[in-house]
């Protein structure tokens, strides 16, 4: 018999204990998807969103064990908004430690620290495999800071009975609301660590007692406008209010809505462009609302659709935002240092945007506004981290090329006084047209052409110049 060499026998026992470590974490997560996942309603929705059946990427469940990574804020980067990690493990006192560490950083516990039997199942004979739920219920981890968000908001089990539009037994809800002095102070000194404490703490307190409320006031206003006058098919696509809760001035300190829930199969570009401009149609012309932030961090993709959410900085067509001398000054301020003015001011100024009407628009309250981030966003459609893997983005693909060749002529029409898109419904049908001639070939036809053409062009363009040079 052969002897096995003894500088080889260690690393065979080793390998040989961690193949058995992950066939006994195995066995536990199947004992756990058997028992507590699979009569589940909701993980049986999402189990194709789920780390069963998605390595990599954005998912709803994630299923870890043992060695695996299970650190709060992993597992927070890993998880789409509202989903759920499970961590299963042999060792009691690892799994009852983490509910507090995940609370702490943007998680509620779903389910706390207990136990299933694997193998026979019986007592005793057989071993105990501990786990606990959370669920990501924050935007962004506490104690962080992003420009995508200002507002605390957070995901609330369904729970009021005093609801406005009460949603079914079970349902989680959205809850947005005026974040505290002290956070929005933190917030002020991380972006502005030179201008001193006290002017921070005025602007602080400015921005709590009068700005947010008065935005989150108009934003309920706002949604009870939407839930009135849409369309019954575009329902769904708009958050709806709850609930609120009003400080003694009248002013909303705590908005719950409707939780319009990022999931679903991918979208392509062209359908994402289509529901988009669609969508802000309804807005405008059947609603009545202008936007005026419609980043996509803003924009949702789900079951339903393309979704519009945060209406805080929205106004009613026609609305006389210069009569009130409070909401002329902020919407002013607004006006001239939100992320979609400065990103038109840039382009503008490089002149990436040409069209007239456009840029009129520059620092006011306009619905070309919306009409600008809507002709950047269908081109741009993985902006949103968020969003990436709903919308299935080429862009070397024949609908990439189309949209683009759109954005251009929205932004940079022939006759920049005469542009051809007026409105959300002139975009729309331009989208219908592209969608038609994708399907018929033409668009590939054209540009197949237009290929052809490229290279008689170029020696057409250069032969006089040879010609003098052999001279």
């Amino acid at each position: 018999m052969d002897q096995v060499s003894p500088t080889l026998a260690p690393a065979t026992a080793a390998t040989a204990a961690a193949q058995q470590v992950r066939q006994d974490a195995a066995a536990m997560v199947a004992v756990i998807k058997q028992k507590l996942l699979d009569p589940d309603p909701e993980f049986r929705h999402l189990e194709q969103t789920s780390s069963f059946n998605k390595t990599t990427g954005s998912v709803d469940f994630l299923v870890a064990a043992e060695g695996e990574p299970h650190e709060p804020d992993a597992v927070f980067g890993r998880l789409r908004w509202g989903g759920q990690f499970v961590y299963v493990s042999r060792d009691a006192a690892r799994v009852a430690s983490l509910p507090e560490r995940f609370i702490q950083r943007g998680f509620v516990v779903a389910r706390p620290p207990q136990f299933v039997r694997t193998g026979w199942g019986l007592p005793v004979l057989s071993k105990k495999a501990h786990y606990f739920v959370a669920r990501k219920t924050f935007l962004i981890r506490p104690r962080d800071f992003s420009d995508r968000f200002t507002y605390h908001v957070e995901l609330d089990p369904f729970g009021d009975t005093h609801a406005v539009n009460p949603p079914a037994t079970g349902t989680w809800v959205v809850r947005k609301e005026v974040p505290t002095f002290e956070r929005v102070l933190a917030r002020l000194r991380f972006k502005a660590p030179d201008i001193p404490v006290a002017i921070l703490e005025k602007r602080a307190k400015k921005f709590v007692e009068q700005i947010f409320p008065l935005f989150l006031t108009r934003e309920a206003a706002m949604l009870k406008v939407i839930d009135r006058d849409v369309p019954q098919q575009y329902r769904g696509r708009f958050p709806h209010t709850v609930h609120l809760e009003k400080d003694a001035k009248g002013y909303v300190q705590k908005l719950w809505t409707s939780w319009l829930r990022n999931g679903g199969q991918p979208i392509t570009q062209l359908h994402f462009a289509k529901q988009a401009a669609e969508l802000l149609h309804i807005l405008h012309d059947r609603i009545g609302i202008i936007h005026l932030d419609l980043r996509m961090d803003n924009m949702v993709i789900t079951e339903q659709g393309v979704g519009f959410v945060d209406f805080g900085s929205a106004v009613r067509m026609n609305e006389n935002i210069g009569g009130n001398a409070v909401l002329s000054t902020l919407f002013g301020e607004l006006m001239r240092t939100s992320q979609i003015q400065r990103m038109l001011d840039r382009m503008a100024t490089t002149g990436k945007v040409t069209s007239s009407i456009i840029k009129d628009a520059h620092q006011q309250v306009d619905k070309q506004v919306d009409l600008f981030y809507l002709a950047v966003q269908i081109s741009e459609p993985a902006a949103n981290p968020d969003l990436r893997e709903l919308v299935k983005f080429d862009p070397y693909s024949l609908e990439a090329k189309a949209l683009a060749q759109l954005t251009d002529a929205i932004l940079r029409p022939a006759d920049p006084h005469h542009p051809r898109f007026h409105t959300a419904k002139d975009v729309l049908n331009e989208i219908l047209k592209i969608e038609e001639d994708l399907q018929s070939g033409r668009f590939a036809r054209a540009a197949a052409q237009k290929q052809q053409a490229a290279p008689q062009q170029a020696a057409s363009t250069t032969k006089p110049k040879v010609w003098i040079w052999t001279k």
